[in-house]
């Protein structure tokens, strides 16, 4: 049976964990991109997709159905949703980033100076369920459970009721998978991010997507 975990009440589990985000966003100038051209995906802040270099073929990439929701494939394999900075002309970074690291699927929303930008908190929650749909083995029940745990933890980081750490919080307990909300440590974005970590997901097969 699936363990939901609430944030408040005297059952909270936490854990520690380090975040395998290496590598995980960068910033780029880029031409300003045509705004007749963004669809309603989960990755359709904008219409950068046609603006970025030519990314490698899916293959057999466990995770390239995300293509059909606007993201673009990156050179060490993860899938990325890219977006114009609202602050700077001509600047794109990585908004959501996934990728398969030791047999652990790792999922991010990057907040540029550790801020959400308009229709991020909504993407960032759908963009997850995606995954927790597909890799774990919950119920729909479990499901419903874990949308409103997510969205309550990406609403108190909005409201900075949760300060950047590396306390990770398991909302569901067989497939090992947390939450967490923590500074950047590598790549070329500035800010902090949130990010699930499923410790044992499942129809990913023996592939390593990175």
């Amino acid at each position: 049976m699936n363990a939901f975990v609430r944030f408040f009440g005297v059952a909270a589990f936490s854990i520690y964990a380090v975040v395998y985000a290496s590598n995980v966003a960068y910033s780029q100038s880029i031409p300003t991109a045509d705004p007749e051209k963004i669809t309603q995906k989960i990755c359709s802040f904008d219409a950068v997709e046609s603006l970025l270099p030519a990314s490698s073929e899916p293959g057999n990439s466990p995770i390239s159905y995300l293509a059909q929701q606007g993201f673009t494939q990156s050179s060490d394999g993860s899938w990325v949703c890219y977006v114009n900075d609202p602050k700077k002309e001509g600047r794109y970074y990585t908004l959501l980033k996934v990728q398969q690291i030791n047999g652990k699927l790792v999922a991010s929303s990057f907040l540029d100076q550790g801020s959400l930008i308009s229709g991020q908190e909504d993407r960032s929650l759908d963009f997850f369920m995606t995954l927790v749909e597909n890799y774990t083995n919950t119920t729909r029940n479990n499901r419903q459970s874990i949308r409103k745990y997510l969205q309550t933890f990406i609403s108190l980081v909005r409201s900075g009721q949760i300060q950047a750490s590396r306390r990770g919080y398991l909302f569901d307990q067989p497939s090992r998978s947390f939450v967490m909300y923590h500074p950047l440590n590598a790549g070329e974005l500035k800010g902090t991010g949130i990010t699930i970590n499923i410790n044992s997901p499942s129809n990913l097969g023996s592939s390593q997507v990175r």
